[in-house]
């Protein structure tokens, strides 16, 4: 994934109300039952079919780094759908998101203006449109460009122009650099 993904992905993660299974046994044994069989399992791992029959059974406990990996994302993309999908839903229509940023920010303005850009740390509510065009954005399969381009008209409206109270003639802002990003619901 990306960071901003990443970023969105852990947000919605933490509204989770049980733990996703944590043993490669429990896992395996999860996503063969999401699947509904281990031939599918074992394609979208890229392992034999054998090798997740071995996992479910507790035959084979420890799996290989690129697989423990490949096992933890897989299950925790589909752990919990409701609880995520009623996240989003109340993110994108009451709640709005958070975003907490170290990056370089800059932007486009008239010529006479500071538009020097500069690492800033952010940590500012954005409304629950901002929080739709994400989600939808990612759904979509948006690029990590285009998600930090959302969040730039997002801050521009919402830090640098404060809903329209100032800095009117703000054209563009500029969001590079990414040290650190948060998103919270």
């Amino acid at each position: 994934m990306t960071v901003f993904g990443d970023g969105l992905e852990q947000a919605v993660q933490k509204a989770f109300t049980r733990p996703a299974p944590k043993s490669a046994g429990a896992q395996m044994r999860y996503l063969v039952k999401q699947l509904k069989g281990t031939k599918a399992v074992a394609q979208m791992l890229r392992i034999s079919q054998r090798t997740v029959e071995r996992y479910v059974k507790g035959q084979l406990k420890k799996p290989r780094p690129d697989l423990a990996a490949r096992l933890e994302r897989e299950v925790k993309a589909r752990w919990q759908p409701q609880i995520r999908a009623k996240a989003k839903q109340t993110a994108t229509t009451t709640g709005g998101i958070v975003i907490d940023t170290r990056a370089r920010l800059g932007y486009t303005a008239p010529i006479g203006s500071t538009d020097q850009d500069r690492i800033r740390h952010l940590t500012v509510a954005l409304p629950p449109q901002y929080a739709a065009r994400l989600f939808q954005a990612q759904e979509a399969g948006a690029s990590d460009a285009q998600l930090q381009q959302i969040a730039a008209e997002a801050l521009k409206e919402v830090y640098f122009q404060d809903g329209g109270r100032r800095a009117g003639s703000l054209e563009e802002v500029r969001f590079t650099d990414v040290q650190h990003l948060e998103f919270e619901l």
